[in-house]
């Protein structure tokens, strides 16, 4: 029997052509399945459409709304779901998926790096890719970003170049897998399942805050912040988790009121907890009040602070320290 699997569209790159010189949205679901052609394989596909917008646009509601709908389409035996969007927030949706979804529903996330009616344009090989890998994947709830025939877990992905077709890496991590003559190979096990938020409340969308830390920062964005200024902190700080030492008070006043996560910078490797005890390393800084975010960049950490924040439910602390304990 075929696998049911839908397509949702919501626009970005994949969707736009040039007008003007200039892309812009204007692709919909159907057009997509046009260019995609008809293909002898496993799956029942249906295509619809979300939005047409650029990814920038994408904001918590709509994430929370879709993450809904996907677990409507595993109660209506739907074994996947293919989400084309904008690259520039690729990552964020996909990993918002992985703490939302709550059924043992597949996900694969694509998108493009250039526009429908560019010369080589890679958006029809992405979602045909996506595809070949809902027609292997086990069901278990894997949620994947796929793009130039390589499968990223949505926990490691990130994008890291602006304009590359190769954009997409899962760093040290490693692939997931590869797409080779039309069939997923695997190159790891499947993740297991991180810890769920299971009710995403879109009536107020927590505001948190993300902050790079670079050298010579100034405490005043933080001294200036008020206890309603945000309701929490994301601090993407140097190295290993450290900021300069006259931030150090200003941090430890958020952290009393707010949660404050403390990120690497770097792009790679996990915060340390344990090693740099002077004031402002991490040390100090985790004995102060803030969360270490483990391996998790700080795109990410604000993704899964402010869904547990939506939630509301428990601890957000605890809740949080769980999610980093599973990657």
């Amino acid at each position: 029997m075929a696998r049911r699997v839908r397509v949702i569209a919501l626009g970005g790159t994949i969707a736009m052509e040039a007008s003007s010189g200039a892309l812009l949205p204007g692709l919909g679901a159907g057009d997509l399945a046009a260019l995609v052609g008809t293909r002898d394989a496993g799956l029942e596909i249906d295509w619809c459409d979300r939005a047409r917008i650029a990814s920038a646009n994408i904001g918590f509601a709509d994430l929370a709304g879709l993450a809904a709908e996907i677990d409507d389409l595993h109660a209506q035996g739907y074994h996947g779901v293919v989400v084309s969007q904008g690259t520039d927030t690729l990552e964020e949706t996909a990993f918002a998926l992985e703490l939302l979804v709550q059924a043992p529903i597949d996900i694969a996330l694509t998108g493009a790096m250039r526009g429908a009616g560019q010369p080589g344009a890679d958006g029809p090989a992405n979602l045909l890719a996506a595809l070949c890998f809902l027609e292997a994947s086990a069901g278990g709830g894997e949620v994947v970003v796929v793009m130039d025939d390589c499968v990223h877990a949505a926990r490691h992905a990130e994008k890291r170049h602006t304009s590359s077709l190769a954009a997409f890496s899962s760093g040290e991590a490693g692939l997931r897998g590869r797409i080779h003559e039309g069939r997923f190979r695997a190159l790891a096990s499947a993740p297991t399942r991180l810890p769920k938020v299971r009710d995403a409340d879109t009536g107020r969308i927590p505001q948190v805050e993300l902050i790079t830390v670079s050298l010579g920062q100034s405490a005043r964005l933080f001294r200036d912040a008020g206890p309603d200024a945000a309701d929490g902190w994301v601090i993407a700080a140097m190295g290993a988790g450290h900021v300069p030492e006259h931030l150090v008070p200003e941090l430890e006043r958020l952290a009393r009121d707010c949660p404050v996560i403390l990120c690497s910078r770097t792009g790679a490797g996990r915060v340390c907890t344990q090693t740099y005890g002077y004031a402002g390393g991490e040390i100090d800084l985790l004995r102060r009040g803030l969360l270490p975010a483990g391996a998790l960049p700080p795109l990410k950490a604000r993704i899964a602070l402010t869904l547990l924040l939506m939630d509301g439910a428990g601890d957000c602390r605890a809740r949080f320290a769980d999610i980093v304990a599973a990657i």
